[in-house]
């Protein structure tokens, strides 16, 4: 490519040589005679009055003008939604050292990228249904069970694509989406990875290259791409247990060292999964969305793993968006997952669905000012072994509660992104401030009990309905 580059250059440069030993030549006709080419011209009143003719002289053409901006995408767009089970907030694209995700790095870097996002959750049944819903999962009817199942009296949005006609794809790597918890609705196929076995204390397969391969094989059958789809893939590895793999550099043995070699792994299959996408014609008209369920901990508050807390650790995720038209940028305002659901729904061309709590991000995806959205909400709803927890976010502060008030914390997330000093003693007047938008924030999200007689954390016993109450049917007037 480098020589043709330069033989355009070089005919440019010769044809202004040519140019101006015309010009020279015209002036010696007219004027009488000319200085050599590249020396200054002896001044005189006529030369002066034609440059200065020709300074006033208007432009014969200007360039045309840059098409504006786009504020949205141009038309509805498919959406790749991909999800990585327990994907921490440090990764490369946000300062981490190792390079353990060079795929996504790269895409991130084609993309907006939301520096400050959490998950409304620390637990992946509780997030998944958010996703889905674009409500907490508290105010879903649900089971009581720590395999939290969802009513089919639930609004999923991918009911909604599907009544539309569109393509509703999903494939997973854990039993947990096989197992009958209704996040299966609205999806014309919703597969699992074949010969993997349950197990409720962890994860012991490996499935990124079973996941990005099924996948592929569902997005190269043109019945649902040539129509507009959605794609949902969540990978599972970088979940316990850490695995080291071959394909991988060896960080070394520790459960980070580990770990990292899961989301290279995964990194991996996603990139190759990308690849595959970049080939296909419906590319250039699709969405890439990527974010996690949860965090991780290794060590910090004496955590391991996730869930049971809504430690930034464990809530804190990435996000980011790779859409055709919306320039690459980063936006730091504090966003959470109560927002993907009208996002993804926004992105297809799609009205929001009248239950979502949430506003589509599009519009700031696309340039649009970064508004405030405060106070954020985080929630993990009681079950069976997860006891209640609720946080809000706001000016700075984060103020978490413990079931019904044993425990309140507040932390300056400015001064103290680790929580390691709770201020709600030192500042009583801000605690009171936080306790009065906890309530009234609170007081706007309905909460629904859980259903199906498990007994929850707290001692009570899951006894709510499974779905709204029943409109008694109009009595008929007597004949």
């Amino acid at each position: 490519m480098l020589e043709p580059s330069l033989k355009i250059i070089r005919n440019a440069l010769g044809s202004a040589r040519a140019q101006r030993a015309l010009c020279w030549g015209v002036l010696a006709g007219v004027l009488g005679g000319c200085d050599k080419p590249g020396a200054a011209p002896a001044p005189s009143a006529t030369t002066t009055a034609a440059a200065a003719a020709a300074t006033s002289a208007p432009a014969v053409a200007s360039a045309p003008p840059r098409p504006p901006k786009p504020t949205r995408p141009s038309e509805p767009l498919n959406v790749l939604f991909l999800t990585v089970d327990s994907l921490r907030a440090d990764m490369p694209w946000a300062g981490y050292a190792r390079e353990i995700a060079p795929n996504l790095t790269s895409l991130s870097k084609q993309s907006v990228v939301y520096e400050n996002h959490r998950s409304v959750s620390s637990y992946t049944a509780q997030t998944v249904a958010a996703w889905l819903s674009g409500r907490y999962a508290s105010t879903l009817y649900r089971t009581g069970y720590f395999f939290t199942g969802y009513s089919e009296a639930n609004d999923f949005f991918t009911e909604t694509l599907q009544k539309q006609g569109v393509a509703t794809l999903a494939v997973h790597g854990h039993m947990y989406f096989a197992r009958g918890k209704g996040l299966e609705q609205g999806f014309d196929i919703f597969d699992v990875v074949k010969g993997i076995t349950f197990d409720a204390q962890t994860d012991n397969h490996v499935t990124s290259d079973k996941i990005t391969a099924r996948l592929i094989e569902l997005l190269s059958d043109k019945q649902y791409t040539d129509k507009q789809f959605f794609a949902w893939a969540h990978y599972m590895d970088p979940h316990d247990q850490y695995l080291k793999h071959a394909e991988s550099p060896d960080f070394g043995n520790k459960n980070r060292d580990r770990y990292d070699s899961e989301v290279w792994f995964t990194d991996f299959w996603i990139g190759k999964l990308l690849e595959f996408a970049k080939s296909q014609p419906w590319w250039n008209r699709t969405a890439v969305v990527l974010t996690s369920d949860h965090g991780e901990a290794f060590g910090e508050h004496s955590m391991y793993k996730h869930a049971f807390e809504v430690w930034e650790m464990l809530v804190k995720v990435p996000l980011f968006v790779f859409a055709p038209g919306a320039e690459p940028r980063r936006i730091d305002k504090p966003r959470t997952h109560i927002d993907i659901a009208p996002t993804l729904m926004d992105l297809m061309g799609k009205d929001p669905l009248p239950g979502f709590l949430g506003k589509s991000l599009v519009p700031e995806i696309y340039g649009a000012e970064a508004l405030d959205r405060e106070p954020l909400v985080l929630e993990l709803a009681e079950d069976s072994h997860n006891p209640h927890r609720r946080a809000i976010i706001s000016g700075g502060y984060k103020y978490t509660v413990y079931d019904t008030g044993w425990r309140k914390l507040l932390f300056n997330l400015e001064r103290d992104p680790g929580e390691e000093h709770d201020l709600s003693q030192k500042e009583p007047e801000k605690l009171a401030q936080m306790q009065a938008l906890f309530e009234a924030t609170f007081g706007k999200i309905p909460s629904v009990t859980p259903y199906g007689g498990a007994t929850l954390k707290s001692g009570k016993s899951a006894n709510g309905p499974s779905g709204p109450p029943k409109t008694a049917a109009p009595k008929t007037a007597p004949p």
